[in-house]
């Protein structure tokens, strides 16, 4: 008799799928929470790397489209499509050519304990 409500108590699976649910989801929504963010970090880095790219080249090969710094950094910030980290770039035209680099910080507000991230881009076309 002892044994029988435990029985009864096994074959109860109706809130089996309700439970793991609950577990389950809270994890998957922080890993692809995660991924996006990791996703929008990796799509800012590429794009200040391509925008400095672009203006170095532009520096040192078209005279015409950046002449002097001034309009190389335009050149350089409207080749910046990445999301809005409002990035800094520099230009200079000592060491072995045109030289342009950028920095900026990405906001990680939703990871505990990380709260930004320093990003860096540096370009030089002879």
């Amino acid at each position: 008799m002892g044994a029988f409500p435990i029985r009864r108590f096994g074959g109860h699976r109706s809130g089996a799928s309700a439970v793991e649910f609950a577990l389950v989801m809270p994890a998957f929504i922080a890993m692809l929470a995660g991924a996006i963010w990791a996703g929008q970090l990796a799509f800012a880095s590429n794009s200040m790397h391509y925008a400095v790219e672009a203006g170095a080249r532009c520096a040192a090969v078209n005279a015409v489209t950046c002449p002097d710094a001034t309009t190389t950094l335009a050149y350089t910030r409207s080749h910046y499509s990445g999301p809005q980290i409002s990035p800094v770039f520099t230009y200079g035209a000592t060491g072995c050519g045109h030289t342009v680099s950028a920095s900026a910080t990405f906001n990680l507000n939703i990871v505990p304990g990380i709260k930004s991230v320093p990003l860096t881009a540096a370009a030089c076309y002879p």
